[in-house]
């Protein structure tokens, strides 16, 4: 990190970049859990392909800055030797169920909740009420003692590069061909489609990708100390990982009820991915003021507001279970090319798809 770029320019930065997604989301109505519905409902691939564009951009971003040192992604936590398989399908499978049923997942509920959506409110402050208790308190046994027993360790890393290499290709070639095929090639799908080429399909796309490339320069980069003054030791400035980090929308909102609550601690500070999220909720609601769309939106009843509870609640646990959510783990750590970002995201997609699917067989067995 430069000498001259502070704790607080970090924190400033991170809440730009996020400001930036709040607006795009907002504008866009970029919507990872109406992705799933479109397709599911109406066959419309044009929002998943928004989602898929963004995380190809992701990668191919996040390479260049791997590929140029900017930063190291195998400082992340998602390049990691251990592969917590059951906890990759387990937290996902709930948090896919959880989304559908709170109308969104964490980033959709900031971009809402900046609009005026009370529900988001309230999904929010359930949301991470279960994140931290998953993160720290009786869930977090569970999480500990169970889930994450079931592992598999791959010593060079489970990202898929690095599974290459393990096989015997060259790393440099190894790296070049997942970034590629993957990257490359989930951008390709989604451009090659003319009726996607409009405005907002890609803004969404590109500019959702690019802010999850831009927070992990400002974290990885910018933020970066190979020797702290005090531990001597690395670190990445305002992490509450430790490590380097970049768009993430559940163990954030943990952490910012923790502050709230325990604001009179000195000892806790304002993180990266605290000022993340306020930045997702302030862009999200200067862009609904100033186009007038601001509107006031509570419960429509007493089943709404039971699918919300719970769907925040689910949320809340898988989303750390996971490692991460739509975003967190569906681009953020998509971008990195680990394994257990893909199976997530799969498996958040999968069981989103089926609770849907499950509605709607029950919508049409009531009628």
């Amino acid at each position: 990190m430069d000498a001259s770029v502070s704790p607080n320019t970090v924190l400033w930065l991170a809440f730009a970049v996020s400001f930036a997604f709040g607006v795009i989301g907002q504008k866009t109505h970029f919507c990872t859990m109406g992705a799933v519905a479109d397709i599911v409902n109406m066959g419309d691939w044009s929002r998943m392909r928004m989602w898929l564009l963004a995380i190809g951009i992701a990668i191919l971003g996040s390479a260049a800055l791997h590929a140029s040192g900017q930063i190291d992604l195998g400082k992340s936590i998602y390049r990691t030797p251990t592969f917590t398989w059951l906890s990759y399908l387990v937290g996902g499978a709930t948090f896919g169920v959880g989304m559908v049923l709170a109308s969104g997942c964490g980033s959709k509920t900031l971009i809402r909740l900046g609009a005026g959506n009370l529900k988001s409110v309230v999904v929010f402050l359930v949301l991470g009420l279960v994140a931290y208790m998953t993160l720290r308190g009786v869930l977090g046994v569970f999480r500990v003692n169970v889930l994450e027993k079931a592992v598999l360790t791959f010593p060079g890393g489970q990202d898929i590069p690095a599974l290459l290499s393990a096989a015997g290709m060259d790393p440099k070639m190894a790296f070049t061909l997942a970034v590629f095929a993957i990257g490359g090639g989930l951008t390709a799908f989604c451009l090659l489609n003319r009726d996607f080429w409009t405005l907002d399909n890609l803004l969404g796309g590109v500019g959702i990708g690019l802010t999850v490339v831009a927070a992990w320069y400002v974290s990885g980069h910018l933020g970066y100390l190979a020797e702290h003054p005090e531990t001597l030791e690395e670190a990445f400035i305002a992490t509450n990982s430790g490590r380097m980090e970049s768009l993430t929308f559940v163990a954030p909102q943990a952490f910012t009820l923790e502050l709230l609550m325990l604001w009179s601690d000195t000892s806790r500070k304002l993180s990266f991915g605290i000022a993340t999220a306020l930045g997702v909720i302030a862009g999200s609601a200067a862009w609904a003021l100033l186009t007038r769309t601001f509107r006031w939106e509570g419960f429509a009843g007493l089943e709404d507001t039971a699918n919300h509870l719970i769907g925040a609640a689910l949320m809340g646990f898988g989303g750390v279970v996971a490692m991460g959510c739509t975003v967190g783990q569906g681009i953020t750590g998509f971008s990195t090319l680990a394994l257990g970002s893909i199976v997530t995201f799969l498996a958040i997609v999968g069981a989103a798809a089926a609770t849907l699917k499950f509605q709607y067989w029950r919508l049409m067995r009531e009628a």
